[in-house]
């Protein structure tokens, strides 16, 4: 049954959705918008992300959000590893379109079933005081569960479009992805500019992880929801616009909260293929692409 409040209520908690979304699909929109590298795994390294909050919110009881932003650099590290495995095995060799995508496929499943061996299929959740607590303004609530996850998400893209634009690195990242020759006649290296910028997009899903494991409770296969997602948040917002993706995240969560609260539940993960088929049906340069 329609109301206002109602109406009014679903729209704030698609935008807190959809905060997080961005979240979930900035390192995607670095890694697959910009570098043109197909990176299914990336949900997997969110969920990695999850259970390193976890694990040290529930031992040693340090906050989720903090636990992601230490674990960052880590990430990072372990991202610029697997682009020079990538790079070595597939991309030097011009086999990245199909044999890439597998290795990216097989990288999803080892991390998913090293999580199900050492912790089970059992959901995990994590403990902070802002996750029970709700802001009310009038009649509209806003979840602390939701709100401080929509905030760090908003910081979080807020920094990786300023280093992007601002940074001699950043410009970099941008300037191969448009035209490698010429970067290189520019004297810089695009293997390291190209490790360096997957090594970025990893290290975000430390923190995107961190805020999933605060809205509800993980499980190792959790991620595979969030493929088609984020593959559709890049696309729509325009590859390798930083911009153009938390619009199209903020977006699909408002259309995603909409059709779950009037329509239902069932209806909501159809949302974002639908949007996915629809952008590269009618505009593939997304609604910021060039």
């Amino acid at each position: 049954m329609f109301s206002a409040d109602l109406f009014a209520n679903a729209v704030v908690s698609g935008l807190l959705l959809g905060g997080f979304y961005a979240a979930v699909a900035i390192g995607l929109a670095i890694v697959f918008g910009q570098l043109d590298i197909v990176n299914i795994a990336h949900p997997a390294f969110i969920i990695a992300g999850s259970y390193t909050a976890y694990i040290f919110n529930s031992t040693f009881g340090f906050d989720p959000v903090l636990v992601g932003v230490a674990a960052m650099p880590v990430f990072f590290a372990v991202g610029v590893a697997i682009y020079r495995i990538y790079y070595a095995a597939f991309e030097r060799t011009g086999q990245e379109s199909l044999s890439g995508l597998a290795f990216f496929f097989g990288l999803m499943f080892i991390i998913e079933v090293s999580l199900i061996l050492v912790y089970g299929v059992d959901y995990r959740l994590v403990s902070a005081g802002y996750a029970t607590g709700a802001l009310s303004i009038g009649f509209v609530d806003l979840p602390g569960r939701m709100l401080v996850p929509f905030l760090v998400a908003l910081a979080l893209t807020g920094l990786i479009w300023l280093y992007l634009s601002r940074t001699f690195m950043g410009r970099a990242i941008q300037a191969v992805a448009q035209d490698r020759g010429a970067l290189q006649l520019m004297g810089a290296d695009p293997i390291r500019i190209k490790q360096w910028a997957f090594g970025i997009g990893i290290a975000t899903a430390a923190v995107a992880g961190a805020l999933l494991i605060i809205i509800g409770p993980v499980e190792p296969s959790v991620g595979r929801q969030y493929i088609g997602r984020a593959f559709a948040i890049v696309v729509l917002g325009g590859m390798g616009s930083i911009q153009g993706m938390l619009i199209a995240a903020l977006l699909l969560g408002v259309v995603e909260n909409m059709v779950a609260t009037f329509y239902g539940p069932s209806w909501a993960p159809a949302v974002s293929f639908g949007i996915l088929l629809l952008t590269l049906a009618f505009r593939p340069a997304g609604l910021f692409g060039r």
